[in-house]
């Protein structure tokens, strides 16, 4: 088996688009489609699950399909920890992408087949099993393009972002479509009232169909753009050295971390802190802001109204547009001098700030009654939604890009695989941290949670800033 070294040389040789490697390109192609499938059906999850019966919804109260919603996304960031173990230990990076991709196939599948609560629950949690294998793996192989020292990493990992959002910027109109109009019916309630039966079982088949292209273009391709990089565990390609003494071959004992590498590994935890509170408000976006979308913004443009579905599509549209400027940002004079501490402080102040243009959409909102009963008569203006994602995407881009990049340079290689699991760690903590601040919207007052959030993520992004030079002395030269 050829070193890491070679292997990358030997990828080197086959050429670069825009300065970078063309296996970069296939995982982003292949990030691409698993994230139309993950965003396809997270556009419609939380409709889904809170609809009537008779509107091919699960029916589920609000508070609860929240909660729902919060566990599901957070396990989906959980179980990468175990891939990840799995991957460098046992089966490779490669073998891990596969069986998490096809894991995710069923899942889909079961979700447009069995609309029942029962189907949800199968469907959500082979989803959270083939995501556990999949994302912490296809992550790492990315870093692993690249030589140690080599500064296009972050430009990589900024590239690799803007893959996965053109999946989450497609997924939406295409989902939209699907459940909104074309496989949707008109219904009648028992008082003659009309509704609408929207079609989100296709919605469910169209991510299914997504997660399968992933796999057919990773597949039919890896070997020839990847060559042997994630082919074998990390452990088989670290086995130790033998050695001979008087005709008996023993093994060298392995080597233990140095004070450096635990230094670095340290920093992986701190900033993992850090950014469960970012995950915990940027992930509102899929549940309290969607409701509150459907409920209290005035989606009219022209006389059409935007289906709620569509709004998920802001935030990666603004990612795709963006995501070539940080890319050029962070290789700049200027970028450069940021250290990645910094950059993720200032994501966090920003996705604060963000919240504040919520609570500004919340006083202009007029409602009688709760529940059933109530009535909406004035909506919030559209634009504050589209400055709060617009906000929220730059923050992102601050912080999660570089995040990723970040853990490939401060994580031994022989926890790779693991330690990018811990990073995504912070997300399934965030994401159930954000299920019951979703669930408590309805009971405090929407202004109420938008302020918290907003004003509690700044004040930690300035104690990050506080935190930055500290941070950057026990990364050794990481930047």
């Amino acid at each position: 088996m050829s070193s890491q070294r070679d292997v990358i040389a030997e990828i080197e040789k086959q050429g670069t688009i825009f300065g970078h490697p063309n296996g970069l390109y296939l995982l982003f192609f292949t990030e691409l489609w698993e994230r139309f499938s993950y965003y396809g059906m997270r556009a419609i999850l939380i409709l889904y699950m809170t609809k009537l019966w008779i509107e091919n919804g699960l029916n589920i109260p609000e508070s609860s399909a929240t909660l729902i919603y919060g566990f599901f996304t957070g396990f989906v960031y959980f179980t990468p920890i175990i891939g990840g173990w799995i991957a460098d230990r046992y089966i490779g990076q490669r073998n891990a992408i596969t069986i998490g991709g096809i894991t995710m196939f069923i899942g889909q599948l079961v979700l447009f087949s069995m609309n029942t609560h029962v189907g949800l629950a199968i469907g959500l949690v082979l989803l959270i099993i083939g995501n556990g294998f999949f994302k912490p793996n296809i992550s790492t192989l990315v870093g692993r393009l690249y030589r140690e020292a080599d500064a296009r990493r972050d430009s990589a990992f900024s590239i690799f972002y803007m893959g996965i959002n053109m999946g989450a910027l497609i997924a939406p109109f295409v989902i939209a479509f699907l459940c909104n109009s074309w496989f949707a019916t008109k219904v009648f309630d028992e008082n003659g009232k009309e509704l609408i039966g929207y079609g989100y079982k296709y919605g469910f088949l169209a991510a299914a169909i997504g997660m399968a292209l992933g796999q057919i273009i990773f597949n039919l391709l890896s070997k020839k753009y990847l060559l042997e990089i994630g082919t074998k565990p990390s452990k088989e390609s670290r086995k130790p050295e033998t050695q001979e003494i008087d005709g008996v071959t023993s093994n060298v004992p392995k080597t233990p971390l140095t004070k450096i590498e635990k230094e670095r590994i340290a920093v992986i935890f701190i900033l993992t802190f850090f950014v469960i509170f970012f995950w915990a408000g940027f992930e509102q976006a899929g549940s309290s802001m969607t409701l509150y979308t459907d409920k209290y913004i005035n989606r009219s443009i022209f006389g059409m109204t935007i289906p709620t579905e569509l709004f998920q599509a802001v935030n990666p549209l603004f990612i795709v547009l963006l995501a070539p400027i940080f890319a050029w940002f962070w290789n700049s004079k200027y970028g450069s001098r940021l250290t990645t501490p910094v950059k993720m402080s200032l994501g966090m102040i920003l996705l604060g700030i963000g919240f504040l243009f919520m609570l500004f959409a919340s006083t202009g909102v007029v409602a009688t009654g709760k529940g059933d009963a109530e009535v909406v008569t004035q909506k919030a203006a559209l634009i504050w939604l589209v400055m709060t994602y617009f906000f929220h995407t730059i923050g992102e881009l601050c912080l999660s890009p570089v995040g990723l990049s970040v853990v490939t340079k401060l994580a031994p290689v022989k926890l790779a695989s693991m330690l990018m699991g811990v990073w995504m760690l912070s997300t399934f903590v965030a994401n159930i941290v954000g299920g019951f601040i979703a669930s408590v919207v309805e009971s405090l007052g929407a202004g109420t949670i938008f302020a918290s959030i907003a004003l509690f993520v700044i004040g930690l992004g300035l104690l990050m800033l506080l935190l930055a030079k500290r941070l950057s002395k026990m990364m050794h030269g990481v930047n």
